[in-house]
């Protein structure tokens, strides 16, 4: 069966004089939420950046929806949202001044719509920026997006400095906005425990590196993490990302496919955080 790509993105690469994205590639299939995941400093916000054309790539493609986005940004800018964590509007403004100006740039925008999130979201349009918490400000984000027919959201850090019932309050948001298949989201963020909860697939990347893209579970299955005697770490360390040595032996994470069951050491899928640990861990080796 044809899949429809959300997002595609081909072989991008960008410079800077202390970093580089390098042939960065993966795809989002429309309605589904992927979790983007990777250290501070990995490339994520930097590969958020040349998605939106904010920063101009050095050679690659970027397809939303099948079209160019070099060659249909005033187009496409108008089915994509754009929401982060920490944003900062202008503070003294009230949330009715600011949507009478952003409302201008969206050929689609509707006002029902918007009147209906803000009802969904309790947001008070009569309150001045600097009066919303944190989680207020990304639902307002949402709000606006949603509001100009957005079919694909780029959310960067949505949920951070957020509370837990925010936050779970925030997904459960996100999962419905995907259910009827017509929106997509790309969730970039560190704190993984959300995306254990809300994500379809993951995309990891590591120094401007993709290491792996895929469907959630399969993309967890793909690793191992170890448990075993010290002397057991002398025979496999050579195969290990990356291990940690505690009182009762190793823990250490593996490729799945480099395992050998006859080795008969304990092994059980990790969560996101442990995969993202052990491989920070394989960075720290090489300082």
């Amino acid at each position: 069966m044809y899949k429809v790509l959300a997002l595609d993105i081909r072989n991008v690469n960008k410079s800077y004089h202390n970093f580089q994205l390098k042939n960065v590639s993966f795809q989002l299939e429309k309605g589904y939420i992927m979790g983007f995941i990777g250290a501070n400093g990995a490339g994520k916000t930097t590969t958020i950046k040349t998605i939106l054309n904010m920063t101009h790539l050095d050679s690659g493609e970027i397809h939303i929806f099948g079209r160019n986005m070099a060659e249909y940004e005033l187009e496409l800018k108008q089915e994509i949202g754009y929401a982060m964590g920490g944003v900062d509007f202008y503070t003294r403004s009230k949330l009715k001044a600011l949507t009478n100006v952003i409302k201008r740039f969206y050929a689609n925008w509707d006002n029902e719509t918007y009147r209906s999130y803000l009802q969904k979201f309790k947001l008070d349009e009569n309150k001045r920026i600097a009066e919303l918490s944190t989680g207020m400000k990304v639902k307002y984000s949402i709000a606006i997006a949603l509001s100009h027919g957005a079919k694909l959201l780029i959310l960067d850090e949505p949920t951070s400095g957020l509370d837990p019932v925010a936050r779970d309050e925030m997904l459960d948001i996100f999962q419905g906005l995907v259910a009827d298949g017509e929106i997509s989201i790309l969730f970039s963020t560190h704190i993984t425990s959300d995306l254990e909860k809300c994500a379809d697939y993951i995309t990891f990347i590591e120094n401007g590196k993709i290491v792996r893209s895929g469907e959630k579970e399969e993309f967890k299955e793909s690793y191992l993490l170890l448990n075993g005697t010290a002397t057991q770490l002398n025979e496999v360390k050579d195969r290990l990302i990356s291990y940690k040595i505690n009182s009762f032996g190793f823990t250490g994470l593996i490729l799945a496919q480099n395992y050998d069951i006859s080795w008969n050491i304990k092994a059980a899928t990790p969560s996101l955080e442990e995969i993202m640990v052990y491989f920070a861990k394989k960075e720290d080796e090489y300082v």
